[in-house]
């Protein structure tokens, strides 16, 4: 059974659990800027061509690279597209939008064992260090994770290792009150200390998960590379094994920027999952699929809201569903 039918098989279910159904309902409105540019041309050109074509291809071609998907990874997909065309003798356009659904799940999936979970410390502290640059949500990520920890019964500290923008530690601050997080933020403008007696702290307070906020610089990447180094080593010192994750926070409205930012933080540091925000609020949602053709991490989380629940694990599965929902039913 192909994924098209799989999710047919989703969408026709009468009885999906509840918190399934909430997940697919978050995907579905937090997509429908994309879903709505994106499919609505996807159909427009099924009527348009009712027979695959090379114009047909063509056209499809400047529908996939509006979506943010990304040339490298378009001109990847429509090479497995037209092999399939030919070797299953393919000519009805409307099968082959059920094709176009199947491909784009192989293609994020790659028969790789990227995991989108959270790396769990099998004991004391996970540690979770959080990267990216000013302005792309990075604060209300934290909190939002803290948020969600907390519901789960989880103790959970945020430290403050933004020591350089103005105003940053009491913007933490001021979330790890409003979520009940314990906090930790010292005077001292060298991250690392105040990092060291963060993590001493949550040790003796016996916290499961702590939330590390760093300074969003890139303009000096040899700076930031020096810096992110001594951090990671005062991490390990303290708790052996740490940093559990390093998630880099990407605002999904920048589109291709956001993968030039990836890029940039790869090469500088070891990024294990990406968290993207406001996917509900741009038409090219597609940059999900791009990021990971082009940098190889997989989506950890994407925020599909302003509220403090619309911060979502990342699920393929739910991510095809509300690009695609309407042409599936």
């Amino acid at each position: 059974m192909g994924f098209f039918d799989k999710l047919k098989n989703i969408v026709s279910k009468k009885e999906t659990k509840i918190e399934e159904k909430e997940t697919l309902e978050s995907y579905e409105k937090g997509l429908e800027k994309t879903r709505t540019e994106f499919v609505s041309k996807l159909s427009l050109l099924g009527i348009k061509y009712t027979k695959v074509s090379e114009e047909y291809f063509e056209e499809l071609e400047q529908v996939l690279i509006m979506a943010d998907i990304g040339v490298n990874t378009v001109m990847n997909f429509l090479d497995r597209l037209r092999d399939r065309v030919k070797k299953e003798n393919i000519t009805d356009t409307k099968y082959l939008q059920e094709v176009i659904v199947d491909e784009l799940f192989i293609i994020y999936v790659n028969n790789e064992s990227l995991s989108d979970k959270i790396n769990m410390a099998p004991s004391g502290p996970t540690v979770i260090l959080m990267v990216g640059v000013n302005g792309v949500g990075k604060t209300t990520t934290i909190a939002k994770l803290a948020h969600k920890y907390i519901k789960e019964g989880k103790k959970v500290m945020m430290i403050a290792g933004d020591t350089f923008r103005a105003g940053a530690v009491e913007q933490l601050e001021s979330w790890a009150q409003e979520s009940g997080a314990l906090f930790h933020g010292g005077e001292s403008k060298d991250p690392a200390g105040v990092i060291y007696a963060g993590l001493e702290e949550a040790k003796q307070e016996q916290v499961d998960i702590v939330l590390i906020d760093t300074a969003g610089r890139l303009q000096n990447k040899v700076n930031l590379m020096k810096e992110l180094e001594k951090i990671n080593k005062v991490i390990e010192k303290i708790i052996p094994g740490a940093p559990h994750e390093t998630l880099l926070v990407i605002d999904a409205t920048t589109g291709q920027n956001g993968i030039l930012q990836a890029k940039s933080f790869k090469e500088i540091t070891n990024i294990t999952g990406i968290v993207l925000t406001k996917l509900d609020g741009t038409a090219k949602g597609g940059i999900v699929l791009a990021i990971k053709e082009s940098v190889g991490i997989p989506v950890k989380f994407i925020g599909l809201g302003e509220k403090m629940e619309d911060l979502k694990p990342f699920d393929i599965e739910s991510y095809i569903y509300g690009l695609f929902k309407g042409m599936i039913e």
